[in-house]
């Protein structure tokens, strides 16, 4: 194989060719894993994303990798089995440029910081990581599953509360604004969640909402059945994430229920496996999603690389 060449994104037009790498870039129990097919796509049409990817070639302009870094600076990467070390090299060091021009352009609070991902099995790519300076994180990220062919506990409610889809991109504002209260975040843009919203998986009926007895937006749980990763994996799976609930409404029951909801509606469209991810800190979703009956499958370890260290 001849040595790959690198380039910037040309937007649009190279989606489906790293979209095409994942049935070859990763094992079959992992083509969902994020970044998944869609998960990039949203990925690169937020922000100054694409600005952030470059994509390597081979000599007959195939692409072989690519790696993206996201508005809250976390690096993405994929790659063929055939790229070899020093070009796998390349990738995290395209995340690292990135960081330090970040911190350079005084946008950064403090030092730069650099997220990423993977399963806690995939030793190869954390001694990849740890060769450019990540060190491996406290948090994980849990990855639960529920069989859907297990009886689905009704989704009971406090009074006055009921569950509705979201109205429409009207709502948008009141749940971007809900999100970033129940995670104490600024993650989550109206834009971003338009994004979601108007891709071609995007189920109105499964994006759901409790609405407290004032009418205002308690906490939401958005639900999807997404056709090409079900298809990349063999799987027929819903995915009931991300899931949250305002402050002023928490401790109620209102996550567990809107899963049930949802785990309900994903059923009748032939899913037969709800899926969804937390973060090991976050003990009341936990919580909620056991007591719907999830599990946990797997964990996902977080690496971070921060100039100076």
């Amino acid at each position: 194989m001849t040595a790959l060449r690198s380039r910037p994104y040309a937007g649009p037009a190279d989606l489906p060719a790293l979209q095409a790498l994942w049935p070859d870039c990763r094992p079959t129990a992992w083509q969902t894993d994020f970044p998944s097919p869609t998960g990039l796509a949203e990925i690169l049409a937020a922000g100054q994303v694409a600005a952030r990817t470059r994509v390597w070639e081979d000599g007959c302009d195939r692409v072989c990798a690519y790696a993206s870094v996201d508005d809250y600076h976390n690096l993405w990467f994929d790659r063929l089995p055939q790229v070899t070390s020093a070009e796998e090299d390349e990738l995290v060091a395209w995340g690292v440029v990135c960081a330090r021009e970040w911190e350079a352009s005084g946008q950064a609070e403090a030092e730069a910081t650099l997220d990423t991902m993977c399963r806690s099995e995939d030793q190869a790519r954390i001694v990849l990581l740890r060769r450019h300076g990540f060190t491996e994180q406290a948090v994980r990220t849990l990855h639960f599953v529920r069989s859907l062919a297990d009886p689905i506990p009704e989704p009971l409610l406090p009074a006055g509360y009921v569950i509705r889809p979201l109205a429409g991109e009207g709502e948008v504002e009141a749940l971007v604004a809900l999100h970033r209260a129940a995670f104490g975040t600024e993650h989550m843009t109206v834009a971003e969640r338009l994004t979601s919203m108007r891709s071609p998986d995007y189920d109105p009926s499964l994006d759901l909402v409790a609405v407290a007895p004032d009418g205002s937006l308690a906490a939401y749980c958005f639900c999807a059945i997404y056709a090409e990763e079900n298809r990349l994996s063999g799987r027929s799976d819903g995915v009931t994430d991300p899931v949250a609930t305002h402050p002023a409404h928490q401790g109620r029951g209102l996550a567990r229920a809107l899963l049930c909801a949802g785990m309900r509606l994903l059923q009748a469209r032939g899913a037969t496996c709800a899926v969804l991810g937390t973060s090991s800190d976050n003990l009341a979703m936990q919580a909620a999603a056991r007591a719907a009956g999830y599990r946990v499958e797997s964990e996902r370890v977080w690496l971070s690389w921060r100039a100076g260290e």
